[in-house]
């Protein structure tokens, strides 16, 4: 078994502390869901996660065999308007030739097989984010990150591409680490959601969602799940979480 354990002591921009003692594991298969109020430095660490940033002070120590292999989905989906959607997905691959019996897989499983030809401009955006979850796909990675990638799209299409995800996810044993805004998505996606303080962030809770969703019989109620958490700690969106009827932030809060 693969995985990664992430000890960040400090990340800073200038004297702004952005991320201080935070420590969690991702393991293979894992789906772990990161929610934090919004300027927690969510983003930040999928940069350093990926190796996008490496002006840190901590360790990524992979163990399994390593260094592992990262992918990353933007909030945008980052297409090359050039290319067509085979193409861009081809990008990331060595050889693309190769392996063009995996990408004809991967881009049957987002059901964009039919328009491998096409040009992003011509794709909805729903379908843009599909062709970044295959190209991200397309490298068998480790660990495939998603920073909110669902955000801005309709309530149908978001419910699509969490499907997607979790087809993926299933079929192909990375782990996920997935940033958003949005708890029901959290809770009904992942069996791990770390929830973030205000900067300089840390963990302050760790809920564990079980039964895995990785067996696709499973279904989860994300809205009672919601509901259960808020009432626990009604303030933990905003980064403020209770412990045995005493709210505390984390230990590292602004002076």
């Amino acid at each position: 078994m693969k995985g990664c354990r992430v000890k960040i002591r400090e990340k800073s921009f200038g004297e702004i502390s952005v991320i201080q003692n935070l420590e969690f594991e991702i393991v293979t298969d894992a789906f772990i869901s990161m929610v934090g109020p919004s300027g927690a430095g969510k983003s930040t660490l999928l940069n350093i996660l990926s190796g996008l940033d490496t002006d840190f002070d901590g360790s990524l120590e992979w163990v399994g065999g390593g260094p592992g292999c990262v992918s990353y989905v933007f909030q945008d989906p980052r297409l090359m308007p050039w290319l067509t959607v085979r193409e861009n997905v081809e990008l990331v691959m060595s050889d693309a030739k190769k392996e063009r019996a995996w990408i004809d897989h991967l881009l049957q499983m987002v059901e964009l097989y039919d328009r491998s030809e096409a040009f992003p401009g011509q794709l909805s955006g729903g379908m843009q984010r599909r062709v970044a979850l295959a190209r991200a796909m397309a490298i068998k990675p480790d660990i495939l990150l998603l920073d909110e990638p669902l955000s801005s799209l309709d309530a149908p299409t978001a419910a699509s591409l969490r499907e997607m995800v979790l087809e993926l996810w299933r079929n192909h044993s990375s782990a996920v680490m997935l940033v958003t805004h949005n708890l029901n998505e959290a809770l009904e996606l992942a069996d791990q959601v770390l929830f973030l303080s205000k900067g300089p962030a840390s963990i302050i809770h760790e809920e564990v969602v079980q039964p895995s969703r990785i067996d696709p019989a499973v279904e989860r109620d994300s809205d009672q799940l919601t509901r259960a958490l808020l009432q626990r700690h009604p303030e933990i969106l905003s980064g403020i979480a209770a412990l045995d009827g005493r709210k505390y932030k984390s230990a590292n809060k602004s002076k």
